[in-house]
């Protein structure tokens, strides 16, 4: 017997992994708050739950924490889905049931809220359309003639009025978008630059024949990236303002001519072909600029005489900002 009770009162020393696993049940069995790191025995009346599928002391929270960290996480987006941060499980959110008639505010706030982007879209198009329509009554009047213009669209049929109107201003961004002083430019440079006479009036300078088609379409590329990137803005008001402008040169330069529409046609005319030459000129200029550059010697006498004077000019610039300050 004694041989027999040895082993019963030596059992817990002998068997230190027993105890362990024994130690282990009950700390996960102790329930321990992930956020705020309180224990079942801090606080017996607090609410506990498992949310997800965590294992261990990870797997218990407060029911008040949870909630917390659920709101922060959804930012007043109650609809958001909240996930465990361990086990990435979907919280299981459940909602009481508030009676019949908030379901139906529920509902009426979610069909007003997929509808709304819609509604907004209808408004600002509508309001375009309407824009386009004044847009182009005025401009009827401001080419034609004031009292002409109102007779003119008085006696129309309104149908027609509400179709024709706002293409108006389409048509005028429409045009505007084409670039034909390029293609004028072009042409020049093609067929145009043995002439000895339009010398005179568009210089075609000294171009290596191979640096030709190089330089032809740098200039081009760079052209176009800039119209490109002023495009969204000076596209629309060159197109917009060119009625104004043609009845106000057609005012100053044509003003024999007794007939609206006629002296405002000239006025447009006269514009867009001064204003277009001026371009062709711009851009030839600056072809040649690109096209007659020179790559020096790396001198010291060279150095001094280019890089010194962009030197000198940069501590100019540098001393006079230290005097401003």
């Amino acid at each position: 017997m004694a041989n027999q009770d040895k082993p019963n009162s030596a059992t817990p020393s002998a068997n230190p992994s027993a105890s362990q696993a024994l130690q282990t049940t009950e700390d996960e069995n102790q329930k321990s708050c992930w956020v705020c790191f309180a224990t079942e025995s801090d606080d017996r009346l607090a609410a506990w739950v498992q949310p997800c599928k965590c294992i261990g002391t990870t797997k218990w929270v407060h029911q008040s924490c949870l909630q917390r960290w659920v709101d922060e996480k959804q930012r007043g987006n109650i609809s958001r889905k909240v996930l465990c941060p361990q086990c990435k499980a979907e919280y299981i959110v459940v909602f009481p049931s508030m009676g019949t008639f908030v379901a139906l505010l529920d509902a009426l706030e979610e069909i007003t809220h997929k509808i709304s982007p819609f509604i907004a879209g209808g408004v600002l198009l509508g309001s375009i359309y309407w824009i386009a329509i004044t847009y182009g009554a005025v401009t009827v009047m401001q080419v034609v003639g004031h009292r002409e213009g109102l007779e003119m669209m008085e006696s129309a049929d309104p149908l027609v009025l509400l179709v024709l109107l706002p293409t108006i201003p389409v048509t005028l961004i429409s045009a505007k978008m084409y670039n034909w002083e390029d293609s004028v430019l072009l042409f020049l440079r093609k067929y145009c630059a043995k002439i000895p006479a339009l010398a005179y009036i568009l210089p075609f300078g000294n171009v290596d024949s191979e640096r030709s088609a190089l330089v032809t379409g740098q200039t081009t590329n760079a052209n176009t990236n800039s119209e490109s990137h002023l495009s969204p803005t000076r596209i629309f008001c060159s197109a917009l303002l060119l009625p104004t402008i043609s009845t106000i040169i057609g005012k100053l330069f044509f003003r024999s001519i007794q007939n609206n529409l006629h002296r405002t046609i000239l006025g447009g005319l006269t514009y867009i072909t001064i204003k277009g030459a001026l371009k062709i000129y711009h851009k030839q200029m600056l072809y040649i600029r690109h096209s007659s550059r020179k790559i020096l010697d790396y001198t010291e006498s060279n150095l001094k005489l280019y890089r010194g004077a962009t030197n000198a000019q940069s501590t100019e610039t540098r001393d006079d900002t230290e005097q401003v300050v």
